[in-house]
């Protein structure tokens, strides 16, 4: 089993930034697992949709269209714990931000493990 621990969230105003962190845990995982982490989020009222991911071996980044440029993934191996650097954050950008990870060494298809979310707020 993986689990996930997403941590960071808070109020921000537009156009400040905010870092989120996720922890990885359990036996099945190691430093050279096959294994893609991602974020996602889900406005209120709105479907969850895919905001950038990472793969655990080689650091492959993957990043939607909509935060090219002002977002950032990174992980470090040492610690199981994959970031993501929020700037220029916009008040649409309001939600509950989760960690994800699945097995395989590419972004696309069903996760295989959730994190529980972290409520990022930005204020206009």
């Amino acid at each position: 089993q993986v689990q996930l621990v997403e941590s960071g969230g808070g109020l921000v105003q537009a156009g400040g930034s905010l870092g989120l962190s996720c922890v990885i845990s359990g036996g099945t995982f190691t430093r050279y697992s096959r294994y893609v982490l991602g974020w996602f989020r889900q406005a209120p009222g709105k479907e969850r949709e895919f905001v950038a991911a990472i793969s655990w071996i080689g650091g492959n980044t993957y990043y939607a269209d909509s935060v090219k440029g002002r977002f950032a993934i990174s992980r470090d191996n040492a610690k199981n714990t994959v970031y993501l650097q929020m700037n220029s954050l916009k008040p649409e950008e309001t939600g509950v931000y989760y960690c994800a990870g699945r097995w395989g060494m590419r972004p696309q298809g069903s996760y295989d493990n959730w994190g529980q979310g972290t409520q990022v707020t930005v204020s206009s």
